[in-house]
């Protein structure tokens, strides 16, 4: 494996390669949803991509209209196939906000905060054996593939404990790698501006996965996804394949539906993002796989993903969606709303609960069907007692 340079000169090169083939046409911004929601109906589409690009040709902070649009990019992508010229917008609007990030970090110890919060959160859900098992470092021995959680999934350990149960119905020879000290490196790069050090985050990481030798690195949280597998893409060579557990699935589907052996009785609704769109296509598949189950729709909302690196960042759009989503999933032939990712489960069972709406995450379907009893969602559990109320639930038909 070659050594990664530093991530401030993969930057200037990937940045100097977008300005060479940008042609200005703001095609990027005519096709972006965000941009009626941040006031930008009236903006010149050319002059705002301009704006973006003068931040990462010679640095410094962006400014009026250029730093709303990147500021409030969700992620979603309609922007990559609207370019003429095969320039990725979303990528250069990631790297437009790390090298603003650079200028004057509007999040300094953010990784620091947040590293201590992810530990107490699984803490308080996990007993000390799973708990390390999700934040010990990972043998340091060849397998096949290894399990990448991220960070901030640990918050919502019950989904990987799932996922891990069905890693091992299918009988893979795996390692997990999460938490603080696997972290992809974008909390560093991207939010606090420590581009170099982001960038040695990103490559002890990608060296330690090397070093086991593995075929495929699976990753589940969908901003590792992003950051490693596309903003840095190239930055330093390996030899796996870095892909999301959910293809890794698809790819197994023949042995997991073989595998099955109990119906799961019920109508749902996932939830899926336009951002990543082949991932919710892959859940929806899977879904279709289980016995008795029945996909009824699709509730597709833009961004990448939920929270404030995807579809927090458009509120008034995101709260558009998330009305249209909630009202789908309350009418009466919906049993279960499905989840796909850790941070849109969070969100999305404790707006559940409010609203008599059952929330699952897809892992909890495939071990039912897998003859298994799916991990409790301890943080919602925590949550119901929060002001001493039960919380209303649905029943799902069984």
């Amino acid at each position: 494996m070659s050594v990664a340079p530093a991530l401030t000169d993969f930057v200037d090169e990937q940045t100097a390669a977008i300005a060479d083939a940008c042609t200005r046409c703001g095609k990027c911004v005519e096709v972006c949803p965000v941009v009626p929601y941040a006031r930008l109906a009236r903006a010149a589409p050319a002059a705002v991509v301009e704006g973006v690009l003068d931040v990462l040709q010679h640095g410094g902070a962006l400014a009026g209209e250029a730093a709303t649009w990147a500021q409030q990019c969700n992620g979603c992508g309609a922007c990559i196939p609207a370019c003429p010229e095969g320039v990725n917008p979303r990528q250069m609007l990631m790297l437009a906000n790390t090298r603003d990030a650079q200028h004057e970090s509007r999040t300094p110890e953010l990784f620091r905060k947040m590293a201590r919060a992810i530990r107490l959160m699984a803490a308080m859900q996990l007993a000390p054996d799973d708990l390390s098992q999700l934040l010990r470092p990972p043998a340091r021995r060849d397998v096949e593939v290894v399990f990448y959680l991220g960070c901030n999934a640990v918050r919502t350990p019950h989904v990987l404990f799932n996922a891990m149960y069905v890693l091992d119905a299918l009988g893979v020879d795996y390692e997990v790698s999460g938490g603080p000290a696997s972290c992809c490196g974008i909390i560093h790069a991207k939010w606090e501006g420590e581009v170099d050090q982001g960038g040695r985050v990103t490559g002890n990481t990608l060296t330690a996965f090397d070093e086991m030798h593995p075929k495929q690195v699976l990753s589940w949280c969908p901003s590792c996804q992003l950051h490693v597998g596309e903003t840095l893409a190239g930055f330093q060579d390996v030899e796996f394949d870095f892909d999301h557990i959910t293809s890794f699935l698809v790819a197994q589907e023949d042995r997991l539906r073989a595998a099955y052996t109990t119906p799961v009785p019920m109508t749902v609704l996932l939830h899926a993002h336009e951002g990543m769109r082949d991932l919710g296509e892959n859940v929806l598949r899977l879904l279709r796989d289980v016995p008795g189950l029945t996909v009824a729709d699709v509730a597709w909302e833009t961004g990448y993903t939920c929270g404030g690196s995807g579809a927090d960042r458009s509120p008034q759009l995101k709260a558009e969606q998330r009305a249209e989503t909630l009202h789908r999933a309350a009418e009466p032939d919906i049993d279960v709303l499905v989840t796909l990712y850790h941070g849109c489960h969070r969100q999305l069972a404790t707006e559940g609960a409010a609203k008599g709406i059952k929330v699952l995450n897809f892992t909890d379907l495939l071990v039912q069907a897998l003859g298994g009893s799916p991990r409790l969602d301890a943080m919602e559990a925590l949550q119901s007692l929060g002001d001493g109320k039960p919380s209303p639930t649905r029943r799902c038909r069984r």
